[in-house]
């Protein structure tokens, strides 16, 4: 048997792990009838971020509307941070509202951002962002 080192074999864990996210943020559904996020703002402010996040839904009134939006550890899936939207934005498309104090671990460079409505919950675009990287791409921007 082959003498794999640890680098090599953290690499294609790293390699594996990107190629199962990248397939996993493409089986998104479209459809405005589930909450999409179409851009994200992330600014460090002493010890925390505030987001402010971009949503797109087709809101019905109270009974069908996107009523969240989450940001996430993309490794564990665990909520870092949350803004919950009290009311339909029906005539406000797309909306952008934020939350400031959300805390980062420090082992944590990117966070995924997703958004929810009160009929589908999940299943909409969600953005990966980068925050080690400062700078702006389509999808988001990142201020330090």
């Amino acid at each position: 048997m082959r003498n794999i080192s640890k680098p090599a074999i953290l690499s294609a864990i790293l390699l594996t792990f990107a190629g199962v996210f990248l397939w996993a943020q493409d089986q998104y559904n479209p459809d405005l009838d589930y909450a999409q996020v179409v851009y994200v703002k992330a600014v460090l402010r002493a010890e925390s971020w505030t987001f402010s996040v971009t949503v797109r839904h087709r809101d019905e009134g109270w009974d069908h509307y996107a009523d969240r939006w989450q940001v996430l550890n993309p490794a564990s899936g665990a909520v870092i941070g949350e803004r919950t939207l009290l009311h339909p934005h029906e005539t406000e498309q797309p909306f952008t509202r934020s939350q400031s104090g959300i805390e980062i671990p420090a082992d944590v460079s990117a966070v995924l951002v997703r958004a929810g409505c009160t009929k589908h919950g999940f299943g909409g675009a969600e953005v990966l962002v980068d925050l080690s990287n400062p700078g702006k791409t389509g999808l988001y921007e990142v201020v330090k």
